[in-house]
């Protein structure tokens, strides 16, 4: 628990991420070393096992005809003999030398335990005086074939590999005598040690290059986060300038490429709230203004009695303009903040388009605009909020009054289709640039900037427009060509469509 919260308790991502690479790497290469040592130590003690099998048999074939069991002789019941002494130089001469080669002991001894010949590989002197303990003698060690570790008895200070071969007589084919070939245990350490110091060395160097590669791999990963935490703070300042870089494909690449869009949307939105709160003010000041003036010119006579109601039917509609605008920014705010519900009533759509033309009957005929559509539409009967449906269609019929040119026409169409119905407005004059078209139902986007047409406008009708359609389950597109006339499509679902539950309705 302690090593875990000094591993995870700093603050860098950076340190935490080597710290745990680190230790992985490092119990991974410990755990193959173990692994490895273990089996290159049980692989050569088998080698070694077989070697030494195969020596004390071979060696137990080889000397058994050269050599018998004195019978009949009490003292010496049981003890080999050699049946040949010339041969048994030459056979002794050739056993020294083939213990030296090879590495091993080799002791030939009869079933008492009596050693006839022991020869060792590192001196190369005969000892025919050893005698194994008795303990081992009778054991399987003498009588049979045997494969062991230990110190045959005393006979040797240190452990050795030891392997038993009985030789057995060529006339009564009884046991007579073993063969033993033994092995220094220190041939498969030594074998084993360099074997796991040339691991340790590789180890350390792979594990130096791996943390090298981790640390550069490390730090490249979290460059990324640590520009991102450096620009959050200064996006918390109020500075969207700044960007991650990253050129990775990766999941930190897609994060730097979603954190770079964040911005660019901050950025446009606190360009958007400047420009919001330069328009608001503008757009507040003008008609209050304007009301201010017109009140205190009849309060000090300053507007003579005649004149006072056309100046305050201004002001009354300079009222009514402020009333519009408060009521799109509380309908703006409840529609953001989820709020609005939307109050589902049967009623004509045809009644509330003719009413609403009226109310800008003063309007189009100073701008002598002709009205095509109305003689061919039958009224109309859907599903929706009165009210809401209501302001959308006198936001496009005012967009489209407003920037109709002279004599032009404003064209109305409704169609019902089995699903839904569809609200074209048509309007000639210089329609809406290409570019543009994306752009202009969002929130403050304002197409003529230089207020020229536009002098009322606060860049919400469009938005408010798009907003109330889709609560409604339908959506609105826009048609344009720019210099002939532009066109807003709508559509409303029909009634067993719009009960599905849509977000921010009410049954």
């Amino acid at each position: 628990m302690k090593l875990k919260n000094r591993l995870f308790s700093g603050k860098s991502l950076f340190l935490k991420y080597m710290n745990v690479s680190v230790l992985i790497v490092f119990f991974s290469f410990l755990v193959l070393g173990i692994i490895l040592t273990m089996t290159i130590s049980t692989y050569w003690s088998n080698e070694k096992r077989t070697m030494l099998e195969t020596r004390s048999v071979n060696i137990a074939e080889y000397v058994r005809p050269n050599i018998r069991s004195r019978q009949y002789v009490p003292e010496k019941e049981n003890e080999l003999v050699w049946l040949n002494n010339s041969y048994t130089e030459y056979m002794k001469n050739f056993l020294i030398m083939y213990s030296s080669d090879v590495g091993v002991d080799i002791l030939i001894t009869d079933i008492n335990g009596n050693t006839v010949l022991m020869i060792q590989s590192e001196k190369g002197i005969l000892d025919e005086n050893a005698v194994i303990s008795s303990d081992i003698i009778n054991g399987t060690i003498i009588r049979s074939e045997y494969y062991g570790k230990g110190t045959l008895g005393g006979l040797y200070s240190n452990e050795r590999y030891f392997s038993a071969n009985p030789i057995y007589s060529s006339t009564t084919g009884g046991v007579i005598g073993t063969v033993i070939v033994t092995m220094d245990t220190s041939n498969v350490d030594n074998v084993t040690n360099m074997v796991f110091q040339i691991f340790i060395l590789a180890a350390i160097a792979t594990l130096s290059m791996s943390i090298l590669a981790i640390g550069l791999f490390s730090y490249n990963m979290v460059k990324p986060l640590k520009q991102m935490a450096k620009a959050a703070k200064q996006f918390g300042k109020g500075d969207f300038n700044i960007r991650v870089s990253s050129s990775s494909n990766d999941e930190i690449g897609e994060l730097a490429a979603a954190f770079n869009n964040m911005a660019e949307s901050l950025s446009s939105s606190e360009i958007t709230r400047k420009s919001f709160v330069a328009n608001i003010s503008h757009e507040l000041k003008t008609p209050m203004t304007t009301i201010a003036g017109f009140i205190d010119g009849i309060l000090d006579g300053t507007i003579p009695p005649e004149k006072q109601d056309y100046y305050l039917h201004i002001v009354s509609d300079e009222i009514k303009r402020l009333s519009r605008l408060v009521r799109s920014m509380l309908d703006l705010s409840r529609i953001d903040s989820g709020e609005l519900k939307l109050n589902y009533q049967q009623f004509d759509l045809l009644d509330t388009l003719v009413t609403i033309i009226i109310t800008f009957e003063r309007e189009i005929e100073n701008k002598n605009i002709e009205i095509r559509g109305l003689d061919t539409i039958t009224p109309k009967q859907v599903y929706g909020d009165k009210d809401l449906i209501h302001q959308v269609v006198y936001n496009l019929i005012e967009n489209a009054v407003k920037f109709t040119n002279d004599g032009g026409y404003i064209e109305f169409n409704i169609i019902e289709s089995l699903e839904q119905f569809d609200f074209i407005i048509k309007n000639s004059g210089i329609g809406i640039k290409q570019s543009e078209i994306d752009l202009v139902f969002g929130r403050f986007y304002k197409t003529d900037k230089s207020r020229s047409k536009d002098k009322k406008g606060l860049g919400l009708g469009l938005y408010l427009v798009r907003s109330i359609i889709r609560l409604h389950g339908g959506d609105i597109k826009a048609r344009s060509i720019y210099g002939e006339y532009c066109e807003f499509d709508f559509y409303i679902p029909k009634k067993q469509q719009t009960k599905k539950g849509l977000p921010g309705t009410s049954k």
